[in-house]
């Protein structure tokens, strides 16, 4: 259920993502979402007691390298926020035209805004 990174050693469960197509229909078909200039945030509730991550980012944006590149902004903007998310969660990114070009800032501040539209964020005090 692990795999480790030869670098740096550190483990990653594979089981905090979502990687099955069937999944990804699914969410799209029955979750609820909401969109900014940079994303789209697709939620659904599971039964597992943690969240898990699905980025997609399409063909259109670019090469390889500008969808790499989206895909680890929105991973990073997933992990500096997710100790305020609830948990039990399904969720999908989606990468925009804006999610290249945008700063750290306004790519945190669409995530919050989003998250807290969808009632993802706790509420602690």
């Amino acid at each position: 259920m692990y795999w480790f990174s030869g670098l740096g050693g550190c483990a990653v469960k594979a089981a905090v993502t979502l990687k099955k197509n069937h999944e990804f229909r699914r969410m799209y078909q029955r979750g609820a979402s909401a969109v900014a200039g940079s994303m789209v945030l697709y939620c659904r509730k599971n039964r597992l007691g943690h969240n898990r991550l699905g980025v997609t980012v399409s063909v259109k944006l670019g090469n390889a390298v500008k969808r790499n590149r989206a895909r680890r902004r929105l991973r990073e903007v997933y992990r500096l926020n997710g100790p305020r998310l609830r948990q039990g969660w399904d969720l999908i990114l989606v990468a925009r035209g804006r999610t290249l070009t945008a700063s750290w800032g306004e790519l945190n501040d669409s995530f919050l805004r989003l998250a807290r539209k969808l009632g993802l964020l706790e509420d602690k005090p």
